[in-house]
């Protein structure tokens, strides 16, 4: 094989091994050796349909290319780290197996549109994976939530005691969150799904070319509409680190409260000896490290989002050799956030609660404050009255070590005459729950209709999924 650099007519003297090592990209873009080929079988299919090569060329061609995807898939490929990077190694390989036919794959084509569609297919595959595991969270929390419409723990403010809700309504927060995270990879989806290839180094092709047949054969929803864009845009590569980092954000909020709760501190939960840790010096200890891995690594994956922010901040049209680097912490962030979104939904899955020692919990910090404030408002005081009164109220109980519901009648009415003996009916936990029946509000009622909602929304998320995919199988059916 001749393994000269695909640009070596231009120089006199080939780069020295240093160069070749500082430049090679070829321990990341190894991994997108399958797209590769995928993308030159799609190229050399329109090059003998436009009469631009021989059908004889195509068929040495694809045939060569499939036995190469083979190899991929099998882990047997073969490449060369004297050559710069996959896009070199695949045509090489064509070159020295089918001769002169293999040289001719790289007609009306750049490895700047060649890599990016590369890219963009692998980003689409990720997409796709990472709404699945989000799915399975979402489905995790959701049976949590049913399980749980009726467990009172204290809801926080500022990590304070603020007022009393359900299990069942803190595990739905999060489950929107995670909702919010799909639609946003569903959105970044649809800017990632668009076809450079064709657009050569930036001007496009002398060659008539059809770049549409392409598009359709890789399962793309278009090429992309200008050819200096095309090689140049990345913005689907911040996008989809974004929606990535942010997700990783929402699981380490999650992972920042099994922490809390399974203190003795909290002692509302309790993680699973399966995805829990001991210590080395200390018998007693029960580590939630999966937990806080992966709260730490959601730090690397915002690194990595701000990496390619600054990568892209100062480039000028179109393609520059800094976008090489582009690839490198994309593929971190989906290194990073499959494995802690699978993980943590089997935390999910297995976790125990104590409901007692959250209903106790319920006991400390007046959480029934509010709906004290609010029954005097029932009586006709205004709102911020009320709130001056039991402010009051709960500073004397305070003092006196006591809570709303143990004061006497002639304690409050010492506060406000409009305090009257009904006001035992407000105080209870639970009543304070059960009441708070608006719109998306803790009481069981109203969480029964976010559960409900929330099926909903999978039920769409998974169709939505599932077409999406059915569309890119049905484009390597053809193709391959």
């Amino acid at each position: 094989m001749d393994r000269r650099a695909l640009w070596s007519g231009r120089f006199e003297k080939g780069p020295s091994s240093s160069t070749l090592s500082f430049t090679s990209s070829l321990s990341v873009d190894e991994r997108l050796a399958w797209y590769d080929v995928v993308g030159s079988i799609a190229h050399a299919r329109m090059l003998a349909r436009q009469g631009i090569i021989r059908p004889k060329d195509e068929r040495l061609l694809v045939s060569c290319l499939k036995r190469l995807i083979k190899k991929i898939e099998k882990g047997e490929l073969e490449l060369c780290e004297d050559l710069e990077d996959v896009h070199t190694n695949i045509e090489f390989i064509l070159t020295n197996e089918v001769g002169e036919a293999g040289s001719k794959i790289h007609t009306a084509r750049s490895r700047n549109d060649q890599v990016v569609t590369d890219l963009r297919m692998a980003l689409r595959d990720s997409v796709l994976e990472i709404v699945d595991s989000i799915i399975s969270m979402q489905t995790a929390l959701l049976k949590i939530a049913e399980n749980n419409l009726t467990t009172i723990m204290p809801g926080f403010t500022h990590m304070q005691h603020a007022q009393p809700i359900t299990l069942a309504h803190h595990m739905m927060a999060h489950f929107y969150k995670l909702a919010r995270d799909t639609e946003r990879f569903f959105d970044a989806y649809a800017r990632i799904n668009v076809c450079p290839l064709g657009s050569a180094a930036l001007a496009g092709t002398t060659f008539n070319i059809d770049r549409k047949y392409v598009s359709d054969l890789l399962g793309f929803y278009r090429p992309c509409e200008n050819s200096v864009d095309g090689v140049s845009d990345r913005d689907f590569v911040a996008e989809y680190a974004f929606a990535a980092s942010l997700t990783m954000i929402h699981l380490s909020s999650i992972c920042e409260e099994l922490v809390l709760w399974t203190t003795p501190e909290f002692a509302f939960a309790e993680m699973d000896d399966k995805y829990s840790t001991g210590s080395s010096i200390m018998p007693q200890k029960k580590n939630p490290d999966v937990a806080e891995l992966i709260r730490g690594r959601t730090g690397g994956t915002i690194g990595n989002l701000v990496s390619l922010l600054v990568l892209l901040k100062g480039l000028p049209m179109a393609y520059n050799r800094d976008l090489q680097e582009d690839k490198s912490p994309v593929l971190e962030i989906t290194d990073t956030l499959v494995p802690s979104l699978e993980i943590l939904t089997e935390v999910i899955e297995t976790i125990r609660f104590d409901s007692d020692e959250m209903e106790e919990k319920t006991k400390n910090g007046f959480l029934n404050a509010t709906d004290l404030a609010d029954y005097l408002v029932t009586k006709g005081v205004p709102f911020r009255t009320a709130h001056e009164i039991v402010g009051k109220v709960v500073r004397y109980a305070l003092k006196n070590k006591k809570r709303l519901e143990d004061l006497s009648m002639k304690e409050l009415r010492n506060f406000h005459d409009r305090f009257d003996e009904d006001v035992s009916e407000v105080l209870p936990i639970l009543k304070c729950i059960e009441r708070r029946r608006s719109y998306g509000g803790t009481a069981p009622e109203a969480v029964k209709t976010q559960i409900d909602q929330g099926y909903l929304v999978l039920r769409k998320q998974r169709g939505r999924a599932r077409n999406m995919r059915e569309k890119i199988d049905e484009a390597w059916k053809t193709l391959l």
